[in-house]
């Protein structure tokens, strides 16, 4: 099975887990107040591997004008009935389809960790930034075993940026439950 149908068999389960789908009051309040103050006002955003477009729907109710994209159409398909005032197209989140400098923020939640090489990947993230332009991963290490532990990304953001600001995403509130493993916020102005 590739990652794509893989993907797509999900779509329509994925919001049933609380911190996916945001349809709990005080989950969607939570990330809205992680997620609003950084982002200045009126910008455009990518959100890539945007899933359903939860995050896309969010940002996009706050005027922001949201391109999300996700490797998978089912996802894209969901995305398009949750949040019609973002536009959302099917293409690799590794490499996204859009001209450089055209973004004031870049977005990814837990999609950096999954990615075949995760500092071109980046590469390709921070050239879609205009100047001044923020770069906001949401990732984590999993009780799993998988993904990316903060010091991780933030060397891999380094690599390609000059600030990488760490904030652990502990609280049960973002997440709809108790959370045992590392999650965090990764911000990058400049």
């Amino acid at each position: 099975m590739t990652t794509r149908e893989f993907w797509d068999r999900h779509a329509a389960t994925f919001d049933d887990e609380p911190d996916h789908g945001l349809r709990d009051p005080l989950v969607r309040d939570a990330w809205a107040r992680l997620l609003l103050p950084l982002v200045p006002a009126e910008s455009s955003v990518a959100d890539l591997g945007c899933g359903t477009g939860s995050l896309s729907a969010l940002l996009a109710e706050a005027g922001h004008d949201v391109r999300g994209l996700d490797l998978s159409e089912e996802m894209v398909k969901a995305a398009r009935a949750k949040a019609p005032d973002a536009s959302f197209t099917t293409g690799d989140a590794a490499h996204p389809p859009y001209p450089e400098a055209s973004f004031d923020v870049v977005l990814a939640r837990h999609v950096l960790w999954a990615l075949p090489d995760p500092a071109a990947a980046l590469r390709e993230w921070v050239s879609l930034l205009k100047p001044g332009g923020v770069l906001l991963l949401v990732e984590g290490r999993w009780s799993t075993g998988a993904g990316l532990t903060a010091a991780q990304t933030r060397s891999l953001v380094l690599g390609v940026r000059a600030e990488a600001v760490v904030t652990p995403l502990n609280g049960e509130a973002l997440w709809g439950r108790p959370i045992e493993d590392e999650r965090y916020l990764l911000v990058s102005r400049r």
